[in-house]
């Protein structure tokens, strides 16, 4: 007699072969399902006898052996089995061993289709929640360090060339501000995790009596999904968890360049800790930034998964496919890797030496103020186009005499134009420049000041 493993194995005359046990099997990854794949079954358990579909006894047999298992899986002690083929068998088959005939009840009125999708957005929304706290943690390292660099001046850029001057701390209150939109696009999606499919069993619903809205109010789901094909056959909330997560982690990978060209020699702005850093196995003065540069290089693993799960989902006919045990590990992987760089990045920020002294330099480097002198000259009644013409060659004369626009005669800047007179280098200074931007969004010191307070109130 052949050894019946499989649920569903009597149908079959044949034995599956084990190069397809191997392939089909999902039980070496989605095993991380098992505590929500309990916290599911006894909320389903819950409705069964609620609904008379079990007895008093079969409920607390069937509460008692899942306990177990819960610490089994706690305590790694639990023997998963390949030839269980997923999560979902092996407890259900852990649970036959413990309490008998009651764990064969257990299935009844669901399917693993349902039962999965139940899984999955159990997962998730913890999964969010955490990474809602995490994003929270890194927006306070930032006004942390904002806090302290509100009057540090660098060079604001454009196409990697100065600018205009700003404050530090405006700059990274920008950075704040990516991550409160990130903050927001996770919180919208969690509302579309927090729908229940399960009652839906294999596509089309259960003719037992079950109650789908007791087990929503039990897990804590916000309500049921309508239509059970959609319920079973809908992945959408993994692929915008996926892109929430890919904006998230290109915005650390945007910042991340950042902090590697600010610690080269050639910018000096920033010296990043050492715990950070690795040296050469060749060159001993080095002191490379791997942690940003993994940044950098791992979000191309997360973009990629959202790519996969795009792909994954565009071919498929309704209702479930076996494609869907596909989601698992690229969801997995993007949950690990956003979870880890969450907690790496607010540690590196904090411990970030800031040298104020380059940062000027360089801000006065690139004649920041030019745009000041045409503010200048328009405040004077002269039209924008014809003072930026004139700021032009005004920054022309001064990079020939290889001096700052601050720096000129006022006889010379007169040449210019007659407009010019003694209060031009108030404008021309960094402070100055930075001064006058005082309207919300600017980099005024008060305004930045101000901004950075209205942030705090954000994470309260």
């Amino acid at each position: 007699m052949r050894n019946n493993t499989k649920k569903w194995s009597e149908r079959f005359s044949e034995p599956t072969s084990e190069i397809v046990k191997r392939y089909t099997a999902s039980v070496n990854f989605d095993k991380r399902l098992a505590i929500v794949d309990i916290q599911g079954s006894l909320a389903h358990a819950e409705m069964l006898k609620k609904q008379k579909i079990i007895s008093s006894v079969d409920l607390k047999a069937i509460t008692k052996g899942l306990n177990q298992i819960k610490k089994e899986v706690i305590t790694q002690k639990f023997q998963w089995s390949i030839e269980l083929e997923d999560v979902h068998l092996n407890i259900e088959k852990r649970l036959i061993d413990i309490v008998g005939e009651p764990g064969k009840k257990l299935h009844t009125g669901r399917s693993r289709n349902d039962q999965v999708a139940t899984d999955m957005r159990l997962y998730l929304r913890d999964v969010v929640d955490q990474v809602i706290e995490q994003i929270k943690n890194l927006q306070k390292s930032i006004l942390t360090l904002a806090e302290e660099h509100i009057m540090t001046i660098m060079p604001g850029m454009t196409h990697l060339q100065v600018a205009q001057p700003i404050s530090f701390a405006h700059h990274l209150h920008a950075y704040f501000e990516m991550l409160e939109r990130d903050k927001s696009r996770f919180q919208d999606a969690r509302k579309r995790i927090n729908i229940l499919p399960l009652g839906a069993a294999a596509l089309a619903g259960t003719s037992y009596p079950i109650d789908r809205k007791f087990v929503a109010k039990l897990l804590k789901f916000d309500g049921v999904m309508e239509n059970s094909i959609d319920a079973v056959s809908d992945r959408d909330f993994l692929i915008e968890f996926n892109a929430a997560a890919s904006l998230l982690m290109t915005h650390l990978s945007r910042w991340s360049e950042e902090l590697i060209m600010w610690s080269s020699p050639f910018f000096n702005f920033v010296e990043i800790s050492d715990s950070f850093c690795t040296g050469s196995s060749i060159m001993p003065q080095k002191k490379n930034p791997d942690v940003p540069e993994l940044v950098r290089g791992k979000v191309s693993r997360v973009n990629g998964h959202l790519l996969s799960l795009l792909t994954l989902m565009k071919g498929q006919p309704l209702a479930y496919n076996k494609d869907n045990q596909e989601d698992k590990e690229p969801i997995f992987d993007v949950v690990d890797t956003l979870s880890d760089t969450l907690n790496i990045f607010p540690e590196m920020i904090v411990g970030l030496k800031i040298n104020k002294k380059e940062m000027e330099l360089a801000t006065l480097k690139g004649y920041a103020t030019a745009t000041d002198l045409a503010d200048y000259l328009v405040k004077k009644g002269m039209p924008f186009r014809e003072a930026h013409g004139v700021v032009a060659k005004a920054v022309k004369y001064a990079i020939n005499h290889e001096c700052d626009l601050s720096e000129l005669e006022l006889n010379t800047l007169q040449k210019f134009s007659k407009l010019v007179d003694k209060d031009v280098f108030y404008c021309l200074t960094l402070k100055g420049s930075i001064q006058s931007r005082r309207h919300v969004g600017g980099t005024a010191f008060i305004t930045v000041k101000n901004a950075l307070k209205k942030a705090r109130l954000k994470l309260k």
